[in-house]
């Protein structure tokens, strides 16, 4: 039987919201846009929808951001309900959350049987040192339905470094929810996520937010995709299935897990086998600083 995956890259489009409920409401509308997907991925750091609860959220400083972390238990047990509920797999974005080494972007993913994961991103994008962010210090793999998925937070699928390490722990798919400011900076992402799926021969689910509130909140600038290596067996730009531009949007998509493992032994690039043939080569220079 051929192992596959549907997935859903759910584009989340950041509105003023006068009660967690509504938030609740709009995330909930989204998920069911979503069907029958097995995993669904929602975007980094949508929750900064909650920092308009207060009504004079307009009025501070972009530092005051970490007062969404306020939320995350309320947001975990919405999550874990729906995740539950759906009898679905959903990676609910990243959200800040309040740690003993200060407030760390944290992406959780919510099992159908009460599972829970946590990857706090390990690299962050230069402006979110403005909030105080601190890094994560650890990359883990976990398992949907026998396929072993990654997560890489937006900056860090501009570092090769972290999906590379993930697929030689034995990622298939790397999630990639992303928030950027402005356009150049969603096709740092996406161009980079393409590469991390040629390189590393995997696919990613790339799930970009959507905002156009109002300073101190920062615009977002999104088109969700699924991606694939380019090459025969799949689309020539690699690129399975893409939503709209800068609306709230949904894609779906099944992904052939056999066919993908079949293009690593076989395909007409055979990156994933081929990154470690010259180890030789590479340990000539162990001595330079990266």
């Amino acid at each position: 039987m051929t192992r596959t995956l549907r997935v859903a890259a759910a584009q989340f489009e950041m509105r003023a919201v006068d009660s967690f409920d509504a938030f609740a409401e709009q995330v909930r509308a989204l998920l069911d846009r979503a069907g029958d997907a097995r995993l669904v991925v929602l975007p980094e750091l949508f929750t900064e929808a909650l920092f308009t609860l207060d009504p004079d959220w307009q009025q501070h400083r972009i530092d005051q951001l970490t007062r969404i972390a306020d939320h995350t238990e309320a947001y975990r047990d919405l999550f874990r309900a729906e995740a539950a509920g759906r009898d679905q797999w959903i990676l609910a974005g990243s959200h800040l959350v309040a740690t003993e080494r200060g407030h760390e972007n944290v992406a959780f993913v919510f099992g159908p049987d009460g599972q829970e994961h946590r990857h706090s991103k390990t690299h962050i994008f230069p402006a979110e040192a403005e909030w105080g962010t601190a890094e994560g210090d650890e990359l883990a793999v976990f398992d949907v339905d026998g396929v072993s998925v990654g997560i890489a937070i937006c900056y860090e699928a501009e570092i090769p470094e972290v999906s590379t390490t993930l697929t030689a722990m034995g990622a298939e798919v790397l999630l990639v929810p992303s928030y950027t400011f402005t356009e150049a900076g969603f096709w740092r992402v996406r161009h980079c996520a393409a590469a991390r799926a040629i390189e590393d021969q995997v696919y990613v689910v790339h799930s970009p937010t959507v905002s156009h509130l109002e300073s101190p909140l920062s615009p977002g600038w999104a088109r969700a995709s699924v991606l694939s290596p380019c090459d025969l067996v799949f689309p020539a730009d690699g690129v399975l299935v893409e939503a709209r531009t800068n609306v709230e949007d949904v894609v779906v998509h099944e992904l052939d897990l056999d066919l993908l493992h079949e293009n690593r032994r076989s395909g007409a690039a055979t990156t994933y086998t081929d990154r470690g043939r010259r180890k030789d080569l590479y340990a000539k220079y162990d001595h330079v600083s990266l």
